[in-house]
């Protein structure tokens, strides 16, 4: 896979709670601090204390490999107890292309929810960007490796979900 592709990954799970209770664990954004391997801390930006399209929250990362960096980024959809999406952007240019795209879908099942959590990179141009331009004949490998991570965070949040969720 390579960057001009826009790579993502995505992963689902089966939750024996309603949406509405699924829903109010994804929505708040210090959810993922707890699952994630890689997202330490969040804190809204500019007075918002919740989840609404524009609003802006900070996140602070670490990744053994890729050391320490933040993140901004602002919501770009929402639907309450079936989308949230929000999008990284550079602190500088809150209203430029997103670096990546992150969305929490859910969906009501005669169990429960199905909960599918996923993002894409890109289409705005990142840090990995700059890594591939630095090695451009390993791009498949580096970008594969990235998803490799990102896939087992994603898949680590859903299971911490899905517990605090049917808890």
């Amino acid at each position: 896979m390579r960057l001009a592709d826009g790579p993502g990954v995505e992963c689902e799970i089966e939750i024996a709670a309603t949406p509405e209770r699924v829903w109010k664990v994804v929505s708040d954004i210090a959810t993922s601090t707890r699952y994630s391997p890689e997202l330490r801390e969040v804190e809204w930006l500019d007075g918002a204390d919740g989840p609404a399209v524009g609003a802006c929250f900070t996140g602070r990362n670490h990744n053994e490999h890729l050391g320490e960096w933040r993140t901004v980024s602002r919501v770009s959809a929402m639907e309450e107890a079936r989308l949230f999406t929000w999008e990284v952007v550079r602190q500088s240019d809150r209203d430029g292309q997103a670096l990546a795209i992150w969305t929490y879908s859910l969906e009501p099942t005669a169990d429960g929810t199905r909960l599918r959590h996923g993002m894409r990179i890109g289409p705005g141009r990142g840090p990995l960007n700059d890594f591939v331009e630095k090695y451009p004949e390993r791009e498949e490998q580096i970008v594969d490796g990235r998803l490799g991570l990102l896939r087992a965070g994603i898949e680590a949040t859903l299971a911490g979900v899905k517990a605090e969720a049917e808890a």
